[in-house]
């Protein structure tokens, strides 16, 4: 039997040689990141229709030969565990005892995993036999030697600290947001009323102590909270806030009940019970006694600082930082809490506080109107995510000049509300805030017909969503829009300041390819606000404009797009693990797993076969270092 296996195998041979048969696999390689600091090395086979290869575990011993790996021992890294290989295909071969022979045809990848030993560049080295077979003939074992380098890209180092950098700058407007959100709450009737209160019992019970002690309570209450919103959350939930549409409509409804909670319709208020519990805790002196205090303010008071946590923890929670709610609660706090300490200390400064009156009504109806105005931007996400074309450019623009508009005329007196009726005459503050408010409406007409209306940037949909189109050029630079000649007409999706982009990272790299510039990869996302401001105060300058439009391949990728991929195209991501289903998935999991980051905006610039020319830079609004930025690209390419 063996005799006759043999033989038959070297017939194959044979007739394989007579007919000088062409090797029916091509073989590719690459390398890329895994977890826990280790690296995938894919060796992918392609084969031609009709033939096959076989699995490492044939159990078939005296017929074709099975595929064998073998990687050579190397200072620079080490193998771990066995090659990879997907589900085979199996057939019963009678010429062999009816055994089963396992193999793969078309397409097959295997994975070797190794752990590098070293930061600097590795290259992996072995060896791949294999035997290809098709129903009538075998060919001769083949060995493909395998090298392959992986060179850590040192940028992402820079790219992680440029992140990171721009996260810290978000945790530092998130607690400063926090701060002013405090200062705002202490005008509040519900707060304003409890200073002198709360200040004159510490005078008669402990002075200072007890006010600092109280003043610490109201910080550890609040910040408390927000690191709750993270842990129940996690980092994950609170980056995906900021590109759900579902989440933004929740939102935008939230601060829609919120305004009208400001305007008078109702209040927002905590069950009784849970106030009455506090308010007995409180009684029982001590340390405990006074954080029960200040608990009892954060739960009588809950009815005006509600709406503004609230507003404060949903920003919070789209400014991408694991940590950004805690920030927030904590500036939040410290502005609470610093009346306290303060006429605690200095007892008579309280004779100069304003006495409680309408203009604490005021407050709230003042901070209705800005939340209403925000609502707006939720609203907005949620259309731009789904692409539901009822709430464009134009559209966003004429709400909010009603809004600001009916704004202005309440600073002035000329409307009231029944819950706060406005007798008093108008005030010289309430005169200069109005004419600042109408000011601002005068201001953002001229949107309505195309005008880049910068000092709304990061708010308003992008320049490019709108119902009504000019074919004229956004910038007046005198360069006319000609050197990149991509077919625009192909896309669904138009390009920022008029730019010629393409929106699919590989149509735009073929295109880089075929006329030999370098390519500008452009992390964006329908809800992101940052990515506006660079489009609307970035690109817009001759400068830069002139640079993306004549120097690069623009190709911007919508990390938040909804839009389906094809059943065929979706898979598993490495990285994540996660199921990759629609377009937005796909570019985002390709930023993470390629460039280790997840923040946008996040510009690259890599050469036609995508490899990086030097660090990527995140948010830059300053003009002349983002021109910067393309220039040195551009010398690097050349």
């Amino acid at each position: 039997m063996i005799l006759f296996s043999m033989l038959f195998v070297c017939l194959s041979f044979v007739k394989g040689f007579g007919q000088i048969q062409e090797n029916p696999v091509r073989w590719e390689t690459s390398i890329e990141e895994g977890k826990r600091d280790t690296l995938l090395v894919s060796l992918k086979a392609t084969i031609k229709d009709g033939w096959h290869i076989n699995s490492q575990f044939n159990a078939i011993k005296e017929g074709p030969l099975p595929t064998v790996f073998k990687f050579e021992k190397s200072q620079q890294y080490t193998v771990v565990d066995k090659v990879v290989e997907p589900k085979p295909l199996s057939k019963v071969e009678k010429a062999y005892d009816n055994k089963k022979l396992y193999y793969f045809e078309h397409e097959v990848e295997f994975v070797q995993k190794i752990i590098p030993k070293t930061t600097d560049s590795i290259t992996v080295k072995g060896a791949v036999t294999y035997m290809s077979c098709s129903d009538t003939m075998c060919l001769p074992p083949e060995t493909e030697d395998i090298a392959i380098t992986y060179k850590p890209q040192h940028a992402i180092n820079a790219v992680n600290l440029s992140s990171t950098s721009e996260e810290n700058t978000n945790i530092g407007w998130v607690f400063l947001g926090g701060l002013l959100g405090g200062f705002l709450a202490l005008l509040t009737p519900c707060v304003f009323s409890m200073i002198p209160l709360t200040v004159s019992y510490f005078t008669k019970n402990g002075g200072i102590k007890k006010a600092i002690t109280y003043a610490a309570s109201i910080i550890v209450i609040y910040v408390a909270l927000g690191l709750i919103i993270t842990l129940t959350l996690g980092p994950d939930a609170l980056n995906a806030f900021a590109s759900n549409g579902i989440v933004n409509l929740i939102f935008f409804l939230i601060f829609v009940v919120f305004a009208l909670s400001f305007f008078g319709a109702f209040e927002i208020t905590l069950p009784n019970s849970w106030l009455s519990k506090s308010d007995k805790m409180s009684d029982k002196g001590g340390y405990i006694g006074i954080f029960f205090m200040a608990f009892t303010l954060a739960l009588v008071s809950f009815s005006c600082t509600g709406p503004i946590i609230g507003s404060l923890l949903v920003q919070a929670a789209i400014s991408g930082s694991i940590v950004s709610p805690a920030a927030g609660m904590f500036g939040f706090a410290l502005a609470l809490s610093i009346p306290f300490m303060l006429f605690a200390a200095f007892p008579s400064m309280l004779k100069k506080l304003p006495k409680s009156g309408s203009w604490l009504g005021k407050v709230k109806v003042i901070l209705g109107f800005l939340e209403l105005a925000l609502a707006m931007k939720f609203l907005s996400t949620f259309d731009l995510v789904y692409q539901l074309g009822f709430l464009k450019r134009e559209v966003f623009i004429a709400v909010w000049i009603v809004i600001f508009t009916l704004f202005g005329f309440y600073m002035l007196g000329k409307l009231n509300f029944a819950e706060y009726e406005n007798k008093v005459k108008t005030s010289i503050s309430g005169f200069i805030s109005s004419i600042v408010i109408f000011s601002f409406v005068v201001y953002l007409i001229p949107g309505l017909w195309g005008a880049p209306v910068k000092l709304a940037s990061g708010f308003l949909p992008p320049s490019f969503y709108k119902e009504w189109n000019q074919n004229t050029q956004v910038l007046d630079t005198g360069i006319s829009n000609h050197s990149n000649t991509a077919t625009a007409d192909t896309h669904s999706q138009p390009c920022p300041q008029n730019l010629n982009c393409f929106h699919d990272y590989n149509e735009g790299v073929a295109y880089a390819k075929k006329i030999n510039k370098p390519i500008l990869l452009d992390f964006t996302g329908w809800s992101c606000v940052n990515c506006r401001k660079m489009e609307d105060n970035v690109w817009s300058d001759p400068m830069v404009w002139d640079k993306l439009n004549n120097n690069y391949v623009l190709i911007s990728l919508y990390v938040d797009d909804t839009t389906p991929l094809p059943k065929d195209e979706q898979f598993v991501s490495r990285t994540t693990g996660k199921k990759i289903k629609t377009i937005g998935n796909k570019w985002s999991d390709f930023q993470t797993t390629k460039f280790k980051t997840n923040s946008q905006p996040y510009y690259v610039v890599v050469d036609t076969n995508g490899d990086m020319l030097h660090q990527p830079i995140a948010y830059e609004p300053n003009v002349k270092k983002y021109a910067e930025f393309l220039q040195v690209g551009i010398n690097k390419f050349k």
